[in-house]
């Protein structure tokens, strides 16, 4: 008994490969091997930068009032600052805004919103579903009711009602987000978890007396961890697209806060008058951010995938 009893406690402390899991230099070959995943990549990186480094990149805040010259306003794409020396690529605003600056400006909200409330949620869902599928019984089945419940609802609904009882904000854009997306990271943890609790090593872990948030840290997270991040990558992008549209119908981030979804918004009531590119450019980056983020989504969910090679 006390030659196999260190052998069972280095086993069920350790934690395992989770089945298919394979080094990390071949998965990011495989990533690398698709086109499509590296043009998302690319582009996402882009984005990323060009919205970190904002002030420094872009020749105009477009949100301070003393760089803007309202001579400059609706000015078309290639036209030429009325005090000279400056040319607006894809033309300006009513208020004379340059579009460039402000898309630019606008990457910064609509990222920021949509990777911190996809992040928040990530956690507090597969905490729970997690939790659900350690604990089971009573537990398990109050979990997962709540999280059938939050789903009944459609996510823009439940985020155009929790806007209307907190208002406008960034911030409460982010809650908003959180409180509609949480329940579909704790669908998904929950059944990566029941997967792996009926596994021998976490039967090991609760046989040898190990606290369960050592088992649900060290053990069943690292082994769930795979497809939490292919909905956490899609989640960002369905946040960003969310976002946008709660701003569009005027219930998102405000006027001194401007996101593309905003942008958009405040140039599609030119958009009949021929001042096209007011809404077109914001669009055009919007769609060019949501299409990079899936592309690279959709290239892990292929690679993270343990019955790929099967």
């Amino acid at each position: 008994m006390s030659d196999t009893t260190p052998a069972v406690t280095s086993a069920a402390t350790s934690v395992p490969a989770a089945e298919g899991a394979r080094p990390s230099r071949e998965l990011l070959q495989a990533f690398l091997a698709s086109p499509s995943a590296v043009i998302g990549l690319v582009l996402l990186g882009i984005c990323v930068v060009a919205a970190v480094f904002a002030p420094w990149i872009v020749p105009q805040n477009p949100y301070d009032l003393i760089q803007l010259d309202i001579l400059d306003g609706q000015l078309p794409p290639g036209s030429v600052s009325a005090a000279g020396g400056y040319t607006y690529l894809l033309g300006t605003d009513d208020q004379g805004r340059d579009m460039f600056s402000a898309i630019v400006y606008g990457l910064r909200i609509s990222l920021g919103v949509g990777v911190i409330s996809a992040l928040c949620a990530a956690v507090i869902g597969a905490s729970l579903g997690l939790f659900a599928a350690y604990r089971g019984g009573r537990t398990e089945g109050a979990i997962m009711r709540l999280v059938d419940l939050q789903l009944s609802f459609p996510t823009i609904l439940m985020a155009l009602m929790i806007l209307a009882l907190l208002g406008k904000g960034v911030g409460n854009v982010v809650l908003a987000l959180i409180l509609a997306e949480w329940a579909t990271f704790a669908r998904a943890a929950r059944g990566a978890g029941l997967v792996e609790t009926r596994k021998e090593y976490i039967e090991a872990s609760a046989v040898l007396g190990l606290p369960s948030w050592r088992i649900l840290l060290r053990h069943l997270l690292p082994n769930c961890i795979p497809p939490l991040i292919v909905i956490a990558t899609v989640q960002v992008a369905r946040a960003i697209s969310l976002e946008a549209t709660l701003s569009f119908l005027g219930v998102g981030v405000p006027v001194t806060e401007p996101s593309l979804g905003l942008l958009i918004s405040s140039g599609f009531q030119f958009m009949f008058s021929g001042l096209y590119w007011m809404s077109f450019y914001p669009g055009l980056a919007l769609l060019l951010i949501i299409v990079a983020i899936n592309l690279v989504g959709d290239r892990l969910r292929d690679i993270l995938n343990p019955r790929r090679d099967a």
